[in-house]
């Protein structure tokens, strides 16, 4: 078990945050709600499409704006468990509201607003749940701590989908919620809320925060503004993250899009049904999962740039096959292929930010790391929607994905070797 700061309750606590997160991003914005909303709640699929990626694309521009401010707030104040309960009970409410949204186009304005709200409110409880990794594992073991709480994530997230598939959406389902109206996919909305209520809960109790400065406030927040001005003057300082946010700013982008289009791609070019595509989406949590654990020892051995590297080639190469073949088989096993490497992207990302962030600047780096996620997010779910409904093709719309997976595969042969052990420099 590698070395740690934090009984090891404490650890394992903040990771089942991430299984408890990865509910909204798998029930909600790729495998059940999104198709839901192009397939039965929008005019027709063309225009869910380009109304739910305008919509994530506007939640992205929010998260991005005020990631690196409140987390310069937090910073100030110095707890940062006041903010990721904050956010975290908005995403569960706008998520148990989607019970609300009926089969019809005119639920579209509230099925669009209470998904960008979810989404605004998990990612900025991202930015506070991240930045207390460094306070509780040790530096030779932030990348295996990161790691393994993205493979929580992902089981999660297939436990979550197994329930909503063979409970609600497959008939009979285990729960025998009637298909009438939607009911059996609208209630796996409130299932996702419920879900991440309860996992979230042993964080807050047995994960240790960082202590209050006693800093009103309004003053934190004048000086957040300040030490972001004097960050942004100095940027310089801190040439290293620099260039990895910019590399990350567009290969995240690339990821957010494939998330966002992930399940309406599936049921729109290969005509799955929405059993069919939870199915999908289980089998690629558990190749993600694998793969974000696997990957935490690369990431510990060999540093995380190296694995970043490693995974955007895994990306790209299955992400090329996927937008050519018309197989339904081929497209699962490419699909499959693409998961392992999903994980350690993001887990290494994390730990890199990790190790290399001045401790006195550690959650307004994770704000600019969340910027970086989010700056350009709406230009990836933008261009698939719109350039989908200018050419009245899925494939052609989801091609921008891999430009973006390129851009920041070749940005991320600029940035230096991180810090993963003390006085160790690793690629």
């Amino acid at each position: 078990m590698p070395e740690s700061r934090s009984p090891l309750r404490a650890l394992w606590s903040w990771a089942m945050y991430d299984w408890a997160n990865s509910g909204f991003a798998a029930l909600v914005q790729t495998f059940v709600f999104a198709a839901y909303f192009t397939k039965a709640v929008a005019e027709n699929e063309t225009v869910g499409t380009a109304q739910w990626g305008t919509m994530m694309g506007v939640a992205g521009l929010v998260v991005g704006l005020g990631g690196p401010v409140l987390g310069a707030m937090a910073d100030r104040s110095g707890r940062r468990k006041p903010w990721l309960g904050a956010f975290t009970a908005l995403c569960i409410a706008a998520t148990g509201l989607l019970w609300f949204v009926g089969p019809d186009a005119s639920f579209a304005p509230l099925a669009l607003v209470l998904a960008g709200i979810g989404t605004v409110g998990s990612e900025y409880a991202m930015i506070f749940y991240n930045a207390m990794l460094p306070d509780l594992a040790g530096r030779d073991a932030i990348g295996r701590w990161s790691g393994w709480g993205w493979g929580l994530g992902y089981a999660g997230g297939l436990v979550l989908l197994i329930v909503a598939l063979y409970g609600f959406v497959q008939p009979p389902g285990w729960f025998g919620v009637p298909h009438a109206d939607a009911l059996h996919v609208r209630a796996v909305m409130p299932l996702t809320a419920g879900w991440y209520m309860v996992f979230c809960l042993p964080l807050f109790l047995f994960s240790p925060d960082a202590r209050a400065t006693g800093t009103p406030l309004s003053r934190a927040a004048g000086q957040a503004f300040a030490q972001l001005r004097d960050s942004l003057r100095h940027v310089r300082d801190h040439k290293a993250i620099v260039i990895f946010l910019l590399a990350r700013m567009f290969y995240n982008d690339g990821l957010t899009t494939m998330f966002a289009f992930g399940g309406i791609y599936a049921a729109g070019a290969f005509g799955m049904s929405p059993s069919e595509v939870i199915l999908f989406g289980i089998g690629l949590n558990v190749t993600a999962g694998l793969g974000a654990a696997a990957f935490a020892w690369m990431d510990d051995r060999l540093g995380p740039r190296k694995t970043i590297l490693a995974s955007l080639t895994g990306l790209m190469v299955p992400g090329v096959a996927i937008l050519l073949v018309t197989d339904k088989l081929l497209f699962w096993i490419f699909g499959l292929a693409i998961g392992i490497f999903v994980g350690p992207i993001q887990a290494s990302s994390r730990s890199y930010l990790a190790r290399t962030a001045p401790e006195e600047l550690r959650t307004e780096m994770f704000g600019l790391f969340a910027l970086s996620g989010k700056l350009t997010s709406f230009l990836g779910p933008f261009v698939v929607g719109w350039l989908t409904l200018a050419t009245g093709s899925q494939r052609l719309g989801m091609s921008a994905i891999i430009g973006l997976f390129a851009i920041g595969l070749a940005g991320m042969l600029f940035v230096p070797p991180a810090i993963t052990k003390q006085g160790d420099l690793h690629e």
